[in-house]
């Protein structure tokens, strides 16, 4: 009898932790979700930056082939300020990059981070509901630009998390839960640089801080970066990423989440890549118009 009451007592507690888990988790979600939602706006209550910002609902899946494109050959087209910007996060995820091991240590000790990640749907679900938010209000009220606004937070989402794939294999960075040496690059199995949920989350939260009018821009901003913050800080509380690896993937969300919203200031005549067939072969050629 005794062995039975222990084991009851066991499983008993097993399900009071993972309540404790699962409220705080759905609760975040559905303060984001409402939270997206209650930002959306009426089309005869946006400005300007609304409409430059996500107007073109109906244009956006023909776009989406040269957007491609041009997101992968940006770099060729960044000026000083686009370089200053890559050159600052460089150097921000380096410093990140000397405090690894620490903040390892931090979750471990402190909050008893597990070894093995077994997270990572539980973490995406506040970044998914904010999506799933904004393009379903958008579309009960009719708002083109609030389609607009989830289509570029869907964009910016899908950039950036392919990017963070390519770059996951290129540089096989083991993470914490696989070794506790934050310089194990180029293994085999390793994918922790850059991490793809905060890459996701931040692309998804600053679409929807820097959109639509400035009316509830505080609000916006607090949960959109709040969303890539929080998610970010879930990822090391379970272990799953380094510090660096969340500042990397947070650079490039942001980054790919201005590219996306800023798409509609971009003309494909401005500039082309394309294979010129010459004699005995064929010549790549790069056209760009300079001001």
């Amino acid at each position: 009898m005794s062995c039975w009451l222990r084991r009851a007592r066991r499983g008993a507690n097993t399900i009071v932790q993972v309540q404790k888990l699962l409220t705080p988790l759905l609760a975040a979600g559905a303060l984001a979700a409402c939270g997206a939602a209650w930002c959306q706006t009426p089309e005869s209550q946006t400005d300007e930056r609304t409409a430059a910002a996500g107007s073109a609902a109906a244009e956006q899946p023909s776009q989406l082939a040269s957007d491609i494109k041009r997101y992968f050959t940006a770099p060729l087209r960044w000026d000083r300020g686009d370089w200053a910007w890559f050159g600052g996060a460089l150097v921000a995820i380096g410093a990140a990059h000397h405090y690894d091991t620490q903040v390892r240590t931090h979750f471990i000790k402190t909050l008893g981070a597990s070894k093995a990640n077994s997270k990572d749907v539980q973490d995406a679900i506040p970044t998914a509901a904010v999506f799933v938010a904004t393009w379903g209000y958008a579309t009960l009220i009719g708002d083109t630009n609030g389609r607009g606004e989830a289509w570029a937070m869907l964009e910016a989402a899908g950039l950036g998390g392919v990017t963070a794939i390519a770059l996951k294999y290129a540089v096989g960075r083991e993470g914490p839960d696989q070794t506790s040496n934050p310089n194990q690059w180029r293994k085999s199995g390793g994918n922790s640089f850059p991490s793809f949920h905060s890459t996701a989350a931040f692309a998804v939260g600053t679409v929807l801080a820097e959109s639509g009018n400035d009316d509830y821009r505080w609000v916006r901003r607090f949960l959109g970066y709040g969303l890539g913050a929080a998610t970010s800080y879930e990822r090391l509380k379970h272990n799953a990423h380094w510090l660096s690896d969340t500042l990397a993937g947070a650079a490039l969300g942001i980054a790919s989440a201005h590219f996306a919203m800023n798409r509609r200031d971009r003309t494909d005549d401005e500039t082309s890549l394309r294979v010129v067939p010459v004699e005995r072969g064929a010549m790549l050629t790069y056209n760009v118009s300079l001001p």
